[in-house]
């Protein structure tokens, strides 16, 4: 979810003004998503990288995702959705929003509409340098680590594979975001800023998507033993 600063700068506006604009994009994906029929979402919402931010910036993002947990989490359990936490391992994060987080998490558990993921102190090394550790913990030879076994010790194994990455702005990096799941994933980098990104563009992505020819490394069958 990237532009929300450019999106106020352009506005001659604190920097958290596109904070608080993202809040209304946030809302309207996660339905637009539900609408469309995608099974697991997952935003990323806050990188082990942007603890570097200014003091005061990070302090308002942690108000600001309190405030938006809170107020949407009826909406979120009405609408039959199942909210987890990505990360959130940082001492950093205040108490009382992890507190959240775990609060929103147990009240949606049992819904099986959407799995919304929101990756919140989040990073991708993190995950797979934990993996490693919870592998040495276990004293799996290393003749018996195989990817799916990996992947079991990564946090949420049941996540499947990522389909498609969407990044607003424009931007073309991966940003240290879930770099195990995303290994075969289909790119899309629309130029709209989050905070003026909306269902519309959400759909054309989708769109998108559905045009790709994914092959997974592969040559599609009606050139198998074609050496042209």
């Amino acid at each position: 979810m990237d532009g929300n600063g450019r999106w106020a700068q352009r506005r001659s506006l604190p920097r958290t003004a596109g904070h608080q604009a993202a809040e209304t994009t946030v809302i309207d994906i996660i339905e637009a998503a539900r609408a469309a029929g995608v099974e697991w979402l997952s935003l990323y919402a806050f990188s082990t990288e942007n603890w570097s931010r200014p003091g005061t910036e990070v302090d308002f993002l942690m108000g600001l995702v309190r405030r938006v947990v809170r107020k949407h989490a009826p909406l979120l359990l009405a609408r039959g959705i199942r909210c987890r936490f990505l990360g959130v391992v940082d001492s950093r994060v205040p108490r009382e929003l992890a507190q959240d987080f775990e609060d929103l998490a147990t009240l949606t558990a049992d819904n099986r509409g959407m799995t919304l993921t929101v990756a919140f102190d989040h990073g991708g090394r993190r995950d797979i340098v934990e993996a490693a550790r919870s592998l040495i913990r276990s004293r799996t030879p290393a003749d018996e680590v195989t990817e799916q076994l990996f992947a079991d010790h990564l946090p949420f194994p049941d996540t499947p594979d990522v389909d498609l990455v969407i990044r607003t702005s424009g931007e073309q990096r991966i940003s240290n975001f879930m770099l195990w799941q995303v290994a075969y994933a289909e790119w899309v980098f629309p130029e709209a800023l989050w905070p003026d990104f909306r269902a519309p563009d959400f759909l054309a992505c989708l769109h998108t998507y559905r045009r790709r020819d994914r092959r997974f490394g592969g040559v599609p069958p009606r050139t198998m033993g074609d050496p042209s």
